[in-house]
């Protein structure tokens, strides 16, 4: 394919130099001379493992050159990749101006290639660079179609393309990427995509525009609390007098719960016996150890704002007869102890809902012990609030709360008709169910 490469950043240049030596004739494109001209001479304007090499050898069979003008670059490519900057304003807001003006310039010499050639090639533009949600389709899509005098999907292609390329292995990662993400506009566009990549080993995976931007951002800030983790659990431990080391190499042999898919699914607020009070005592160490671990501190006030917003989505409603499904901490178990059910019926009950809940697992005959006692302490009126069957819930709210899973529940939940249903978990159906009125996630 031909293809430009606006941008001769690390991202850039690594994706140039990559594409030219898979067979594509690449144009590199960037308004510093220096840059240019040092690709023209088969130099690589970045410090990075192999570059060197790949940019010798690819400008050298002529797959590669680089030029600052972008109508010439427009003229001689199909497709596009934009893979300038997106640095942090002083606010922290994500800076756009590279992105708008590289976007008005291939939009600009778009038009004049349509106008004079009477070209009828399809373009594709395709975003390398890291942008916030939204920002292809409301800032940057609007400018192409302004700038071309056409329509985006039908007149020219768009895509967003996000890289996972990590600097000092960036080529090894270019070629052997741990995923190939595809956001497109119209399956054209991700088709365009897609044939830049034939032969790269890797699970593609074909999703909106937003949902492409989002994963980066996903995977940085995961990458980010992974490191912080571990570094505040190595402080803490070495505070302790114990080896770090040796805790994460078992923390890490646990591929069921720890370095797995467990947990990762956006859903409720957690509880239980376990997790609340260990971090609590974890937290506490540290701050007796004096050391600072600003991430472990906030798990549990991240956990309280969740909860927070599940009864903001009932207040928002702006109805007062509640049910709520479910109780106990998690599925198949009568555990109430810091239930975030629990939590949540507390609150709703203190700010004057008119509550009713059912849960199978729970019957205050039959709650014993440590059970009996934080009920008694947290939600004395439990006993008023308890519904014996399902039905009953169902006839008392105009807004209901699903956070379990009972199949029981599950089948007898409305669709369209009856109360408000408000999702704490991501039920089954949830994707089918978000088209109905009256079906809010909070898991979405």
């Amino acid at each position: 394919m031909r293809v430009s490469v606006f941008g001769l950043g690390y991202v850039g240049c690594v994706s140039a130099a990559c594409l030219a030596s898979m067979g594509h004739e690449v144009i590199g494109v960037d308004v510093n001379q220096v840059k240019v001209d040092l690709v023209n001479d088969g130099k690589a304007p970045v410090v990075e493992e192999r570059i060197g090499e790949l940019i010798a050898e690819v400008v050298h069979s002529g797959a590669l050159r680089a030029t600052d003008d972008v109508h010439e670059a427009i003229m001689g490519s199909e497709v596009s990749l934009v893979c300038v900057g997106t640095p942090s304003e002083p606010n922290g807001s994500l800076c756009t101006t590279y992105l708008e003006r590289v976007t008005e310039q291939i939009g600009a010499a778009l038009a004049e290639r349509n106008k004079h050639s009477g070209h009828s090639e399809r373009h594709t533009v395709v975003f390398r660079s890291t942008m916030l949600p939204g920002t292809c389709l409301n800032l940057l899509v609007p400018i192409l179609e302004k700038s071309i005098g056409g329509t985006a999907g039908v007149d020219f292609g768009v895509a967003v393309n996000p890289e996972f390329l990590r600097e000092g292995t960036s080529v090894q990662d270019f070629f052997d990427p741990p995923k190939t993400v595809i956001g497109e506009l119209d399956p054209p566009s991700g088709d365009a995509v897609l044939a830049l990549y034939d032969g790269v080993p890797s699970e593609v995976f074909r999703v909106p525009l937003p949902t492409a931007e989002a994963i980066k951002y996903a995977d940085n800030a995961f990458h980010g609390l992974k490191i912080g983790f571990a570094n505040e659990l190595g402080a803490v431990c070495h505070a302790l007098g114990v080896d770090s080391h040796q805790v994460m190499d078992v923390f890490l042999a646990d591929r069921k719960l720890n370095i797995s898919p467990a947990y990762l699914r956006p859903g409720f607020a957690f509880g239980g016996s376990c997790l609340p009070k260990d971090l609590r005592s974890l937290v506490y160490a540290a701050q007796r150890a004096d050391v600072s671990v600003p991430i472990l501190a906030h798990v549990l006030p991240s956990n309280s704002a969740h909860l927070k917003r599940a009864v903001e989505l009932v207040e928002r409603t702006g109805k007062r007869r509640v049910g709520l499904f479910g109780l106990s901490f998690k599925p198949g178990t009568d555990d109430l102890r810091e239930s975030p059910l629990v939590e949540l019926a507390e609150r709703l009950f203190g700010k004057g809902y008119d509550l009713r809940i059912h849960d199978a697992n729970v019957s205050l005959s039959r709650l014993l012990g440590a059970n009996r006692d934080y009920i008694e302490t947290r939600l004395p009126h439990l006993a008023h609030l308890l519904a014996d069957s399902i039905d009953k819930v169902l006839e008392h709210a105009e807004v209901c709360l699903v956070g379990t899973r009972d199949p029981a529940v599950l089948a007898a939940l409305p669709h369209g008709d009856g109360p408000v249903l408000i999702d704490l978990i991501h039920l089954p159906d949830a994707e089918a169910r978000r088209t109905e009125p009256g079906y809010i996630g909070l898991a979405w």
